[in-house]
């Protein structure tokens, strides 16, 4: 494979890795659609398996031809397109999540409580309705789960906002280390980043089973457990492979793989991290505290 000069276009060569990531990725959706209803998950750890040998194999392959010197200007530029609109993208995602809460508590709830002239919407729908946030009591609560209680923000959540504010913090400080050519800083400052990142979700961890266990709150407990479940739940996916990248960076720049000219990579990752850390304090603010 030859190198490329920083004027010439890059082509880049045919592989394999986009189908086998698609088909692992299909697989893994059938899978938990099918856990859903019923079924076991067989076909979902498959495509799971399959998404990481991907992984493994594709960031490999962009790995040693970086390495090699493969990329010129203009790769480097589409890689960094390319992950600003993938950020784009899950600023996207989170969006529609935040603006169902929204929805949910600033239109729906003070409808259904006869807001806006809909003075027999509340009784003729469910005569026990208090249009209040968080809103725990169902109807047909015998069919479903009611929560005890909402989740209260200054306990864990706190604790969470202030680890993930100083992983930021660590991260950047692992860049400054980049950018001075202190390699054994820099591991240090990655290290306490994935140290904090996996803590963190660990900590998520105990919430939960804090919130079935003692609060009742579980996905199926109305708006507001399906609501906190889906943003907490997805935001700590989003933690989880943000750290696991982050260690592949540290072990990467335990190597020496990385100079103050040509770090992409590292910047990346942590675009990401900067990215779940913004999410979060949204999320403290507008799912915990408010």
């Amino acid at each position: 494979m030859s190198t490329a000069s920083p004027k010439d276009y890059y082509v880049p060569h045919g592989t394999h890795w986009p189908i086998i990531g698609s088909i692992g990725l299909t697989l893994t959706f059938i899978g938990f659609a099918r856990f859903l209803h019923g079924a076991e998950m067989t076909t979902m750890f498959l495509g799971i398996a399959i998404v990481i040998f991907m992984m493994f194999g594709w960031f490999g392959q962009v790995i040693d031809e970086s390495i090699a010197g493969t990329y010129n200007q203009q790769v480097d530029m589409s890689f960094r397109w390319g992950m600003g609109w993938f950020i784009f993208s899950e600023v996207m995602f989170f969006g529609a999540f935040f603006g169902a809460l929204f929805y949910a508590r600033i239109f729906s709830i003070p409808w259904l409580g006869g807001a806006s002239n809909n003075d027999a919407t509340a009784w003729l729908l469910w005569p026990d309705f208090e249009a209040v946030w968080p809103l725990l009591a169902v109807p047909l609560a015998d069919k479903f789960e009611v929560a005890r209680e909402a989740m209260g923000a200054w306990g864990l959540p706190a604790i969470n906002t202030a680890i993930l504010l100083t992983s930021g913090l660590t991260v950047t400080l692992a860049h400054h280390a980049l950018k001075r050519r202190d390699r054994i800083w820099l591991v240090y400052w990655l290290f306490a980043t994935v140290a904090l990142g996996f803590f963190f979700v660990g900590l998520q961890a105990v919430e939960y089973v804090h919130a079935y266990e003692e609060l009742n709150l579980r996905l199926d407990s109305g708006i507001y457990g399906s609501t906190f479940f889906m943003l907490t739940g997805f935001h700590g996916f989003h933690v989880t492979m943000g750290a696991t990248m982050l260690l592949v960076i540290m072990i990467r720049a335990m190597k020496g793989h990385f100079s103050p000219e040509n770090h992409f990579a590292f910047e990346a990752v942590a675009w990401y991290w900067h990215f779940v850390d913004v999410v979060w304090l949204g999320l403290f603010i507008f799912v915990y505290w408010i």
